[in-house]
């Protein structure tokens, strides 16, 4: 449900020629302190904004402004109006960090004209970072923006390099080379952090990505033109900032989103899924029979979901890989639905973009899984910003909700506040995750969860114990349920190894996927993360590192009171469980090299010797 109590102070009507106005200097500040936003229009009509926090300098004077088909908005303009308001908006998610939001901005926005042109610029700040957006009236077509960050000399960057479906890892850079960057992208400026990245993003505009050249980073549009009918608001350009614990813990991009589009969310249930991909690839996603074991699995150990994934309708005749008007004749998708029924478990199915790029596909097929009684679909190889693609995506989704289908969206854009305005988004792909069989280092898991994860659930995959390639200890692989925040998470180790590894599975029987509240412990980006994520009375914390063993000291005085802590961790024969009583103070857990550990902390009381139920 969404609340919106808006108070809005005019502060005056500005009225101007159409003509460059005398450089004139504006700030926006968020409320209750937080980082301040500087709108300055130069003596040619230029706008530009720059962010601090502190007194310090966290976004250099930085350009704004749109070039259209009928007008250049980038310069030559005069302002015309200006009007301030306070937006504050309790809302709830089916995922994320946490359930319950609240969001607390200033706005103000700025009306500015060239000739009869005119373009809004709207600006706002909340306690953890400041975003803008432009608004155009009539019809037309952008052809580009001038928009870009320019980032503070002497900071640290981790970036990832652009690829459609946003799957390249997180590197870090003292200095960035010229090139084309994928959104989010993250600095350390100063003491401050700064997470470029962008909210409300749908059809009626375009994907971007960030240019770099020599510490600016310019917004590149996918489409050349972007035409619009009846008016046009732009995605928001968001930048957060604070502390990393601020910047990590951030919902901005969520709270910039519009609100839900379903009245009815009854139906949308976050869980683990156990997904069988990396245990046996085509060959177990076509046979029945392998299926039923893990479903059997998945009962024992009280998982609601499994995935079958790629190959469960290719035609056991021809080989066609494509939805065809036999697929509903040979599949035995709806034996295995009812043999989950009769389990508790629920099926989900992967499904290739292709065969879904029509509404009367949509319709047709959606239709047909949610008469098979299918949970979820795995949407894969979308591979595209274009509006067209994104107009695809808006579709897609009413046609999802229609069907009570939650989604999972692979080879995808990464979320922009989606799971806000359509509740059953429960994850995306858009990251180099555990399919990698290259390149997959532990310095890009711990950047993973303040760059890619920050802003939305993240389809990692992880569990993955079987693959000889991993990066991570056991122990760090069994944290990463809890370091990576996903509404529905896929785990992907096989029978064996999970059998294997009897403490893994007592861990992962109880680790949620959804959560009340979030805190970063420790962390440094490509160093380390130590995370702690609540759930009712009860927390989780995960904790893995990049590079050599240490000792790493977790503060617990966000637990009041004493608290059991029972950490999961590398012994020298594998997984071992030690009990710790706490009451303050920090608790000190050795981890090898790559290594990590995984915990459960609930509140003490004479005789508790452990938190499990």
């Amino acid at each position: 449900m969404n609340l919106l109590l808006t108070g809005t102070l005019l502060a005056g009507l500005l009225t101007a020629p159409a003509t460059p106005t005398p450089t004139a200097t504006w700030t926006v500040k968020a409320p209750a302190g937080g980082p301040v936003a500087t709108v300055h229009l130069d003596s040619q009509g230029s706008p530009s904004v720059a962010v601090s926090r502190g007194g310090a300098s966290v976004l250099a004077p930085s350009p704004l402004g749109v070039t259209t088909e009928q007008a250049d908005l980038t310069t030559g303009l005069s302002l015309t109006g200006r009007s301030s308001r306070a937006v504050v908006e309790k809302y709830t998610t089916t995922a994320g960090k946490r359930l319950d939001r609240l969001s607390v901005m200033n706005e103000t926005r700025f009306r500015f004209a060239r000739g009869d042109a005119k373009l809004d610029l709207v600006v706002r700040a909340a306690r953890d970072g400041v975003a803008y957006r432009y608004e155009l009236p009539g019809a037309g077509a952008v052809l580009g923006e001038a928009s870009a960050f320019t980032v503070p000399a002497g900071s640290t960057a981790w970036l990832a390099g652009h690829r459609r479906d946003y799957e390249n890892p997180f590197i870090q850079y003292a200095d960035v080379p010229p090139a084309e960057y994928q959104m989010p992208a993250l600095f350390g400026v100063g003491q401050n952090y700064l997470l470029l990245a962008e909210s409300a993003l749908n059809g009626s505009y375009t994907g971007p990505h960030l240019v770099s050249d020599q510490g600016t980073y310019k917004i590149a549009l996918w489409d050349a033109r972007v035409p619009y009918d009846h008016g046009l608001t732009t995605p928001w350009r968001v930048m957060v900032t604070g502390d990393l614990a601020t910047v990590t813990e951030s919902t901005l991009v969520d709270d910039l989103a519009p609100g839900s589009q379903l009245t009815d969310t009854s139906w949308i249930k976050p869980g683990k899924v156990l997904w069988s991909w990396l245990a046996g690839g085509r060959p177990v996603q076509q046979s029945l029979e392998s299926q039923k074991e893990f479903v059997d699995y998945a009962a024992q150990h009280r998982w609601p979901y499994v995935l079958v994934d790629a190959g469960w309708y290719d035609d056991p005749v021809t080989g066609e890989r494509a939805w065809t008007d036999r697929t509903a004749e040979f599949t035995w998708i709806p034996q295995l639905v009812e043999y989950g029924r009769a389990r508790g478990v629920g099926i989900m199915v992967w499904l290739r973009f292709s065969d879904f790029d029509t509404h009367d596909k949509r319709v047709q097929r959606f239709g047909l899984l949610h008469q098979w009684g299918v949970k979820g679909v795995k949407l894969d190889f979308i591979d595209s910003e274009a509006q067209e693609r994104l107009q695809w995506y808006d579709g897609t989704l009413r046609d999802l909700a229609d069907n009570q289908l939650m989604v999972n969206f692979h080879g995808s854009t990464v979320p922009k506040g989606i799971n806000r305005t359509w509740p059953q988004v429960m994850t995306m792909e858009g990251v180099h995750g555990a399919e990698k069989s290259s390149n997959l280092t532990t310095s890009h898991l711990a950047a993973l969860p303040y760059t890619r994860n920050e802003i939305g659930s993240m389809d990692y995959t992880p569990m993955a114990f079987q693959r000889p390639s991993r990066p991570t200890s056991d122990a760090h692989e069994l944290a990463l349920s809890v370091v990576f925040e996903s509404g529905l998470t896929n785990l992907a180790g096989s029978l064996e190894a999970y059998r294997a590894r009897p403490e893994a599975e007592r861990f992962l029987d109880q680790v949620p996927t959804v959560w009340d509240e979030t805190r970063l412990l420790s962390g440094k980006p490509a160093d380390h993360t130590v995370m702690a994520r609540r759930s009712g009375d009860r927390w989780f914390i995960g904790a893995g590192v990049s590079g050599a063993a240490r000792t790493l000291q977790v503060p617990t005085g966000f637990l009041r009171g004493r608290w059991l802590v029972e950490v999961t961790r590398d012994g020298a024969a594998g997984l071992v469980r030690e009990p710790h009583v706490v009451q303050g103070g920090a608790l000190a857990v050795d981890v090898p090299a790559e290594g990590g550990f995984a915990a459960i902390a609930c509140r003490w009381r004479p005789g508790l010797t452990t938190c499990a139920r």
